[in-house]
């Protein structure tokens, strides 16, 4: 009996250590996770491209339209279509240029732009939201996988831990009953049955991962949790306007002014329509000898045409206030934004500050507890004062609680990553007529 007490003695306390241990290993950094993403994300290339005809469109929205060639034979006698049988019959060719209303060139121009200057603040946002959804899917990952590898360490333990029990029970002397020996029977079936779930969430997160980078997916990530702190400092008492300042430099925002401004000189665009659109014709009229051999001189004509915009009420005056509804509507979907983001920023800074609670509360106090708990279950059971089921629930209670510390520590990071995109800002020449690519 002693030996077998003594036997468990081993097992439970070198569990004890092993399950503390962390293995040191290369793997797949999260850093370097994101950095493939966004290097192969296609929606970046996709921007730089519609930039690009963004601007192309610009300089073509400043052109004048193309002048209008006429080609005309006039006055033609339908009896004997003879070009010299009345003196008015003629061959002639005419151009004609009409110029845009007002300053419609220049607004149609400025309108491009400002919809191009967009696309460099789009891909300032992209990238931070790559980088939060590629760090989300990379600690689901991780998660899954440090639970994997805590257990299995807890694994080998039980498997000790029934060959123990079945030992003692066999033996005449044992203390060890058939109940003690079902019980770590039966936890050790529930610890491969949390096996089997975390394997599925493993494969779900690396598949979701695999999106983003592809085949690396499937590579072991890195034993370390990143240990990063928000870009700024935040405080869950800081006042309304401390939050709005937070979050007004987001490259989304940014990007909503653009459009902003885009719809405004749409509105500006609306209002030429109230000016008058002048088209300048210049004609040459060709006309041979008459019947008498006599030259007939030939005839220039020149002239102005216009639109007269009279009958406003239900075109112009329309269409101007269809544009400016068009751009309020473009204001109030950015205070929406605004309201959203300073939301969830307050309530992921809230969340963070109990994370750091509860991270500090395991690491300082549970998880020593935990573990006094399970030692002094155990010198129980080794001085006959104790039984062998509050030993194993005491070891059980203790690999609970480092998973769930770890499901903390992962948390707490993601809500880290969460706060980080909240508080993006855009950098100071994001707003550049075109990328080089």
């Amino acid at each position: 009996m002693k030996v077998t007490r003594h036997l468990l003695l081993l097992i439970l306390g070198a569990g004890a250590a092993i399950v503390n241990a962390q293995t040191v290993h290369e793997g797949l950094a999260l850093n370097e996770a994101v950095d493939m993403a966004i290097a192969a994300d296609p929606w970046l290339t996709g921007s730089r491209h519609t930039q690009a005809a963004l601007t192309d469109e610009a300089t073509a929205a400043a052109t004048l339209p193309d002048p209008r060639m006429t080609l005309m034979a006039g006055n033609f006698p339908v009896d004997s279509f003879d070009i010299n049988q009345e003196p008015m019959t003629q061959l002639s060719v005419g151009i004609s240029q009409m110029f845009p209303r007002g300053d419609t060139l220049v607004l149609a121009q400025r309108k491009k732009l400002e919809l191009a200057l967009q696309h460099p603040l789009l891909r300032e946002d992209r990238r931070a939201r790559v980088t939060a959804t590629v760090a989300q899917l990379w600690l689901d990952a991780y998660n899954a996988q440090e639970s994997i590898r805590v257990i299995e360490q807890d694994r080998g333990l039980f498997e000790h831990l029934v060959d123990a029990a079945e030992a003692s029970y066999a033996t005449a002397v044992g203390r060890a009953r058939q109940q003690d020996v079902i019980r770590a029977q039966l936890e050790l079936t529930r610890l491969e049955d949390r096996l089997t779930a975390l394997r599925q969430r493993q494969e779900t997160a690396q598949m979701r991962l695999s999106e983003w980078i592809g085949s690396r997916a499937d590579d072991r990530l890195t034993s370390a949790l990143p240990t990063d702190s928000p870009a700024a400092q935040v405080k869950t008492q800081d006042s309304e306007q401390e939050w709005y300042e937070r979050v007004s430099h987001h490259p989304t925002l940014l990007a909503l002014d653009k459009r902003i401004e885009a719809m405004d000189t749409d509105v500006d665009l609306a209002r030429q329509k109230y000016k008058p659109e002048w088209g300048l014709t210049a004609q040459y009229g060709y006309r041979d000898r008459d019947l008498m051999g006599r030259d007939r001189a030939d005839l220039f004509s020149v002239g102005v045409t216009f639109d007269l915009p009279l009958f406003t009420a239900n075109r112009q005056d329309r269409e101007v206030s269809a544009a400016v509804g068009h751009a309020e509507a473009i204001r109030t979907d950015k205070q929406l934004l605004i309201r959203r983001l300073m939301a969830e920023l307050e309530t992921a800074t809230v969340n963070l500050a109990r994370l750091d609670e509860r991270h500090a509360l395991y690491t300082d106090q549970l998880l020593p507890q935990m573990s006094e708990q399970a030692e002094a279950a155990l010198a129980a059971y080794n001085n006959d004062d104790g039984d062998f089921a509050e030993a194993v629930r005491a070891r059980i209670a203790e690999l609970n609680a480092r998973i769930e510390a770890l499901v903390i520590a992962v948390e707490r990071q993601k809500t880290i990553v969460q706060i980080n995109y909240l508080l993006a800002r855009a950098s100071p020449d994001s707003a550049q007529p075109v990328d080089n690519y």
